[in-house]
């Protein structure tokens, strides 16, 4: 395939950059592997600073935290985690993904952490915005709301 254009080059791999690290965070935020986080930590830590790759490495670094044994370095981890997520969401408050990522944190996370505010506004965020959302993205949700006691595939319709 031949790009005559720098635009058209710029854009195909602008969006293969999207999918490689959209992938790489799902993958790694659905599975129950402290080495499949850590090596998508790694990946996203070599790539450029944005608002979409500090929330993935926001969601991660707190999915990282469960794995640890030490309550104080889950606390510390997840904190670290948390700042993350909330600078981006602050930076781009009406980005459903990063609003999504941040859903499936308070979803799971321990109640002691407090870590449950945002739920409501998150969800309504989500079901107004799903449908703007790539596809890739979009499956990843509708995946997510099989499991969800927050989220239901009927809410997504």
């Amino acid at each position: 395939m031949t790009f005559n254009t720098p635009i058209l080059w710029l854009l195909f791999s602008a969006n293969f950059f999207f999918v490689g690290i959209n992938t790489t965070f799902y993958d790694a935020l659905y599975s129950d592997s402290l080495e499949t986080v850590e090596q998508a930590l790694e990946q996203l830590d070599k790539e450029k600073s944005t608002t979409t790759v500090n929330a993935y490495k926001g969601g991660l670094t707190m999915k990282k935290s469960d794995y640890l044994t030490s309550a104080a370095k889950k606390i510390a981890t997840f904190k670290v985690g948390h700042k993350l997520l909330e600078a981006s969401i602050k930076a781009d408050p009406t980005n459903v993904e990063y609003r999504f990522i941040r859903l499936t944190i308070q979803e799971h996370a321990p109640k002691i952490l407090k870590y449950n505010k945002n739920i409501a506004a998150d969800k309504a965020l989500i079901l107004k915005g799903y449908r703007t959302m790539n596809s890739k993205t979009r499956a990843y949700v509708l995946d997510y709301a099989k499991q969800s006691t927050i989220l239901s595939t009927k809410d997504l319709k």
